[in-house]
């Protein structure tokens, strides 16, 4: 609201110029990112679940999940309940812990178990013969009702940053906008604690190929630590040359840290009813590659 009536919260109105502006901006913006980080829709009908659990991967995979949730003491449905919560959709899987995945994908596939068995403890052998068994019920409960499931993934790895510091034009205009927008109060010396420089951070963040603050928090605690590094806690003042110059040494920290130990962030959601189709993706939008590309 404060963009359509410009801050002054007792406008009566807004003329269909001004709304059409405002929200022109606001699906630009939504396009942009969508084409930085695009979704892809996939339909999961069980065929991609059975080709994993006849693969090579299969028993690799299961071993390291029942390493994760497998228990003396934990009952067999508690430990299957979490073992399929470990498998994503590059196994086949929709995301185990939404609701009406549960309801209507999982119960009904443990039903088909025998209901004293889930009961007792999960032996490795057991689990291992178990899951394979739930996983088939599971296929067959997604080839009835298939689950359209919205997935995105994104590898923030320092390369934006790399780009932006390798542009002295770019970053010199983008530092000069993010001064501009430093308050008035504090033009002359900008306070050089945490939050002003993360806010600032942030303004330059899409630039350098990064999510907000708050959005990741695995990256959120690398530019936490990459403020510590450059000292910016002191809460002293810093004239403009100063205030630029900190900015940059906290994104090269930040692009050090990423290029060494690159954060791969992925994340599955169901957004549809089930569909009758068997195709495996929508054919009207484009295939994402796959993480190892």
């Amino acid at each position: 609201m404060s963009e359509f009536t410009h801050g002054h919260g007792n406008q009566e109105g807004v003329s269909r110029a001004e709304f059409q502006g405002v929200l022109s901006d606001i699906l630009l913006g939504m396009a942009a990112g969508l084409k930085k980080d695009p979704i892809v829709i996939l339909r999961i009908d069980g065929e991609d679940l059975r080709d994993f659990v006849s693969s090579p991967r299969y028993e690799p995979a299961v071993a390291a999940i029942f390493s994760q949730v497998g228990s003396e003491d934990a009952p067999l449905r508690q430990c299957l309940l979490a073992a399929v919560q470990q498998l994503g959709v590059d196994h086949g899987m929709p995301p185990a812990a939404d609701p009406w995945v549960v309801e209507n994908v999982v119960e009904p596939a443990l039903q088909q178990l025998s209901a004293d068995e889930l009961e007792q403890p999960a032996s490795r052998d057991v689990f291992f013969e178990q899951l394979k068994k739930l996983l088939g019920s599971v296929a067959e409960q997604l080839q009835e009702r298939h689950v359209i499931v919205a997935h995105t993934e994104n590898t923030f790895d320092g390369s934006g940053v790399r780009r932006l510091l390798g542009n002295k034009f770019e970053l010199d205009k983008l530092l000069d906008s993010v001064w501009r927008d430093v308050p008035a109060e504090h033009k002359k010396k900008a306070p050089k604690d945490k939050e002003h420089l993360r806010v600032a951070l942030d303004k330059m963040a899409d630039a350098a190929s990064l999510p907000p603050h708050g959005a990741v928090a695995q990256v959120d605690a690398v530019v936490d630590e990459a403020l510590k590094v450059a000292d910016a806690g002191d809460g002293k003042a810093v004239q403009e040359g100063e205030f630029k110059k900190l900015l940059t040494e906290v994104l090269g920290a930040v692009m050090l840290r990423l290029s060494g130990e690159p954060i791969f962030i992925s994340t599955s959601t169901v957004v549809h009813e089930p569909l009758s189709s068997s195709s495996a993706l929508l054919p009207s939008l484009a295939v994402a590659s796959p993480p190892s590309e």
